[in-house]
C-alpha cells in the first residue's frame, strides 16, 4: 500500500563502455577483415575483398565490447544483480524493447557483412571471367600462321604449323646436298663440304680434282629452253674456274663460271654446239661486276630454244647475249665446281657457292632481276635447287 505518491526510485546505471549487460547484447568479436568474415576491425594490411570493414558500420551506434560471463555486471555473476535487473515482478518493457532493437541492429550488421561478401565473390568471379576472355583472345591470335612457316588445314578446320625444312644435306648422309625442288641430290667429293655461315649454308671447294659435287643423272634438258643460276664466291679470279656445268664423258654441254676474256677475268656462260667438244664450236657470253674476287655474285645463264639464243646475267642485269645453232644434248650429270673438256675434268672452282637453281624454261629479264639469293622464283618451279635458305 502507498500513500498515493510515487515511490522513491533511483536512476538506472548506464552500461559500462565496452561492456554488455542485460538488454545490450555482446558486441561481435573483431577478426581480421577478409573473405567471408563478418564486419569488424580492419586487418593490419587493410587487405580483403570489398570495402574496409570499419566502413561497413558507419552511422551505427557503438555497442561496446562484451562482458565476460561471471564478471561483475555480466551474466552469471553470483550474489549481485546485473545493472539492468528488474525492480519488480512486472516485466521491464523498456529493457525488452532495447533488447529487441539490439537484435535488429545485430541482424542488420550481419546482413550488410553478407552482402559485401557476396559482392566480393561476384567481383572476383567477374575478374576471373575477364581473364579467361583475354586468354581466349590470345589463343586466337596464336592460331594465325606465321610468315616463316607453312600452314595446312587440320581435320578440325584449324591451321596447323609446320616449320620449313632448311636442312642442306640428305638425312643420314652429310656427303649429299639435298635437292629442295626435285630428286637430284648432289654427291660431294672428299675435298668438298657444306658449312654453316650466318643463317645459311654453302658448299666450299678447294680447286682440285677431288673437290666437287655431282648428281646421279641428268637434271637439265639442253634440247629445250632452260635457266641455270648460282651465287658464287672465289678466292682469286685466275684462269678458268667453272661453278656449274653439265655434259657427258667427252665434253660439257653448258658451263657457268669464271674465265679469262681478252686477257682479263670475266664471268662467262658458255655452251657447246657440236658433239665433238671442240673449241671452235663453243659459244661464250661474258660480263663483269665491280668486284671479281672474295665477294658474292649471282650468275644466271639462259637458253631460249625458240629464238636459239643464250644470255648471261650478273647480279640480275644482262651483260651479254649471242645466237647459237643449238646446244649439244649430253645425258651426263649436273656438276658443281668442275667441267668436262676433251675427255677430262677441268676448271676446278676454288671458293664457295649457294642458291644453285635450274629451271626448265627461260626466265624473263624482269623476273631474273627480282630473283633473291636463297629463294626460288614464285611463278616457275625450279627443276632443281640446292643450298637455299
Amino acid at each position: 500500500m502507498t500513500d498515493g505518491t510515487n515511490p522513491p526510485s533511483s536512476p538506472q546505471p548506464q552500461p559500462t563502455p565496452g561492456n554488455g549487460g542485460y538488454g545490450f547484447p555482446p558486441a561481435p568479436t573483431t577478426p581480421a577483415s577478409g573473405y567471408g568474415y563478418p564486419p569488424g576491425a580492419p586487418a593490419q594490411d587493410g587487405g580483403g575483398f570489398g570495402p574496409a570493414p570499419q566502413q561497413w558500420a558507419q552511422g551505427l551506434p557503438d555497442m561496446g565490447a562484451p562482458t565476460p560471463p561471471g564478471a561483475p555486471g555480466g551474466p552469471g555473476f553470483p550474489g549481485a544483480p546485473g545493472p539492468f535487473a528488474p525492480q519488480s515482478d512486472q516485466p521491464d518493457w523498456e529493457a525488452m524493447a532495447d533488447r529487441s532493437a539490439a537484435e535488429r541492429r545485430k541482424k542488420r550488421l550481419w546482413t550488410i557483412g553478407g552482402a559485401v561478401t557476396v559482392l566480393a565473390l561476384l567481383a572476383g568471379g567477374g575478374t576471373f571471367l575477364l581473364m579467361r576472355g583475354d586468354d581466349g583472345a590470345n589463343e586466337a591470335v596464336d592460331d594465325k600462321p606465321s610468315p616463316s612457316v607453312s600452314a595446312s588445314p587440320s581435320p578440325s578446320g584449324s591451321k596447323s604449323k609446320a616449320p620449313v625444312d632448311n636442312t642442306p644435306t640428305v638425312k643420314d648422309d652429310p656427303t649429299r646436298i639435298r635437292d629442295r625442288s626435285g630428286k637430284a641430290p648432289l654427291k660431294m667429293g672428299p675435298d668438298a663440304g657444306v658449312f654453316p655461315i650466318d643463317k645459311r649454308f654453302e658448299i666450299r671447294t678447294r680447286g682440285n680434282e677431288n673437290s666437287y659435287a655431282e648428281s646421279e643423272k641428268r637434271v637439265v634438258d639442253t634440247a629445250k629452253s632452260f635457266t641455270v643460276s648460282a651465287r658464287v664466291w672465289n678466292r682469286a679470279p685466275k684462269g678458268r674456274q667453272i661453278a656449274v656445268s653439265q655434259g657427258n664423258e667427252k665434253s660439257f654441254s653448258f658451263e657457268l663460271g669464271l674465265d679469262q676474256v681478252n686477257g682479263k677475268p670475266a664471268w662467262v656462260f658458255r655452251v657447246q654446239t657440236g658433239d665433238q667438244g671442240a673449241e671452235a664450236t663453243a659459244v661464250t657470253v661474258s660480263g663483269k661486276s665491280s668486284k671479281m674476287e672474295k665477294t658474292f655474285s649471282t650468275l644466271t645463264g639462259t637458253y631460249d630454244a625458240e629464238r636459239k639464243q643464250i644470255a648471261l646475267y650478273v647480279n640480275g642485269k644482262k651483260t651479254g647475249e649471242a645466237p647459237v645453232p643449238g646446244v649439244f644434248q649430253a645425258p651426263g650429270p649436273l656438276e658443281l665446281a668442275r667441267s668436262r673438256h676433251e675427255d677430262k675434268w677441268t676448271a676446278p672452282w676454288n671458293g664457295a657457292m649457294d642458291s644453285v637453281q635450274t629451271y626448265a624454261s627461260v626466265l624473263s629479264p624482269a623476273r631474273i632481276d627480282t630473283l633473291k639469293p636463297g629463294r626460288v622464283d614464285s611463278k616457275s618451279k625450279p627443276t632443281g635447287s640446292w643450298l637455299l635458305y
